[in-house]
């Protein structure tokens, strides 16, 4: 029963978002509405959580209006579709537990940025500005807002101002009617007599600019074509990372609020299937909306049936209240937009990644200010790129190479708990990796290398701390072997875990080296290389 009024009411909540997203995003009201019913279906029925909601969300809205600026509704079709085969891709290769990883800052980043361009993208409606052909981009459609501030007009704005009011301030009268139902309602209603009865016609509803298609969707074919789909990569690979941080974070915050954990890859195939299958009935794309989820949960939704009986409830109010939605006032849905984007503009967090490391505020701000002044595949890309490149910095600096000439303390360290020192016979040295060994630190090792002095006559590399070896680190210690057979120096590993041996293994590279002189423990190593050099001074 819970489940059951968990859905109606998040059915009711989603029409208002679901409408908006829709036109804000350059498509007819309708095709919002039915991405929402056929989405969330999918979502809730395949997903791995068990209380996520689907749907359209106004993370899309930027890249979504974008695709359909430049290649149309059959455009934004097949990259959609692109996108849900990468998300279903990412799924099966279990790759749901390292996209949670993505950095904070890259995320707060976007989210914020996001918020700016959906804020932007409503002045228009907001102030009742006559504007022909409003430009895509941020700072374009600033200029043209102030070149047609002449055409500004009272009756849109005064609107506006009243379902922000009402969105507001309707939680301190009742929370189980969320404010921008309300506020829609109410402006319909106030529009409808003042347009019909009071002769003001100067305020825009969604009839005037759409025409409603109350009707169930019919499948339609897409046809795809390679140079379309090379065109259309990038925007679908923002798509699905979109889609798939937005989904995760979702499900990650509802896990902490009902005390169940989700299956993350199963939650991407979900998402996947629902971006393939919704843009054959015209819809956009698809991803796991955090208000709605939180609005199931709030209202006692604990299983995959509230997100159904969502789907079901607007499957309806499509099919009999269709039809009304053409009084809905755009300055209403703007008002509805500003309050989403107030949301999701997260600012007081923004204002405190501004207190974190240079390296964090350099992350935020080039993906915030990208998002905002370029485009939101730039930003992600660009991000995670610096993101990246400050991760295997971070890394390498963590990651230190030692050398020891004299003696060894082995209670310094896991080896041995015990008090015990390993003196180093004349003619040994040994290199201690500190951490992971891998491209980043390669250089590293060489730099050590080539500022010692007189050569040994046996080298010890110490690898208790080696968590794992790259491609990289295993040249660099091939190279190391060659050089020492060539300057007859023996080298001996010490402390290799079974991670790295399988490495060794799998390469050749134990064969390579010889399995005797791959030891366990360091102590077996000073001792090996202890009677080498003995045996050297008896040659």
């Amino acid at each position: 029963m819970s489940d059951l009024m968990a859905g109606i009411i998040v059915g009711v909540v989603a029409l208002p978002l679901a409408i908006a997203f829709g036109i804000a995003s350059g498509v007819s009201p309708e095709k919002g509405i039915i991405t929402a019913i056929i989405g969330g279906f999918i979502v809730s029925f395949l997903g791995g959580s068990s209380v996520q909601i689907g749907g359209p969300t106004g993370a899309f809205i930027v890249i979504v209006y974008g695709i359909v600026q430049n290649f149309g509704i059959e455009g934004l079709a097949i990259a959609t579709v692109v996108a849900g085969v990468m998300l279903l891709i990412m799924g099966l290769l279990k790759l749901g537990t390292v996209i949670k990883f993505i950095p904070y800052p890259i995320i707060v980043g976007f989210t914020s940025g996001i918020a700016v361009t959906i804020f932007t993208t409503q002045i228009k409606d907001w102030f009742g500005l006559t504007i022909e052909n409003t430009p895509a981009d941020f700072l374009s459609k600033w200029i043209v807002y102030f070149q047609h501030i002449h055409t500004f007009n009272f009756w849109p704005f005064l609107i506006g101002v009243l379902s922000l009011i009402i969105i507001i301030y309707s939680p301190r009268v009742t929370k189980k009617i969320p404010g921008s139902l309300i506020a829609i309602i109410a402006m319909t209603i106030i529009v409808y007599i003042l347009r019909h009865y009071l002769g003001i016609t100067q305020i825009e509803t969604i009839g005037d600019r759409f025409t409603i298609d109350p009707t169930l969707p019919q499948p339609e074919p897409i046809s795809f074509n390679i140079q379309t789909i090379n065109l259309l990569l990038p925007s679908a690979f923002t798509i699905a990372m979109l889609g798939a941080i937005e989904s995760l974070l979702s499900a990650t915050v509802a896990d902490g609020v009902i005390g169940k954990k989700h299956n993350s890859n199963t939650e991407l195939i979900a998402q996947g299937a629902a971006n393939i299958i919704v843009p054959i009935f015209g819809g956009i794309p698809v991803t796991g909306a955090i208000a709605r989820t939180m609005t199931n949960i709030n209202n006692g939704g604990r299983t995959p049936v509230a997100g159904i009986i969502h789907a079901v409830v607007l499957l309806l109010i499509l099919l009999f209240l269709g039809p009304l939605t053409k009084h809905i006032p755009m300055a209403c849905l703007a008002g509805v937009l500003i309050i989403v984007s107030y949301n999701m503009s997260e600012w007081r967090t923004f204002r405190s990644l501004l207190k974190n490391p240079p390296s964090d505020i350099a992350v935020l701000l080039v993906t915030f200010f990208l998002t905002v002044i370029f485009d939101l595949t730039i930003a992600i890309e660009v991000g995670l790129l610096i993101a990246m490149f400050l991760f295997m910095k971070r890394v390498a600096e963590t990651t230190q190479v030692s050398v020891t000439t004299d003696e060894i303390n082995l209670s310094d360290g896991s080896d041995n708990s015990e008090e015990e020192i390993l003196i180093l016979p004349k003619g040994v040295e040994v290199y201690e990796i500190d951490g992971p060994f891998f491209f980043g630190i390669a250089n590293k090792f060489d730099g050590v290398m080539q500022t010692l002095g007189d050569k040994p006559k046996v080298r010890i590399i110490r690898m208790r701390k080696v968590s794992f070896i790259d491609s990289t680190g295993l040249h660099n210690l091939g190279s190391l072997y060659r050089l020492s057979q060539k300057e007859n120096i023996r080298l001996i590993l010490s402390g290799v875990n079974e991670r790295v041996r399988e490495v060794f293994i799998k390469t050749g590279f134990k064969d390579t080296i010889g399995v005797e002189n791959i030891c366990s423990h360091i102590s077996e190593a000073v001792a090996k290389a202890t009677d080498y050099v003995n045996e050297q001074k008896n040659q």
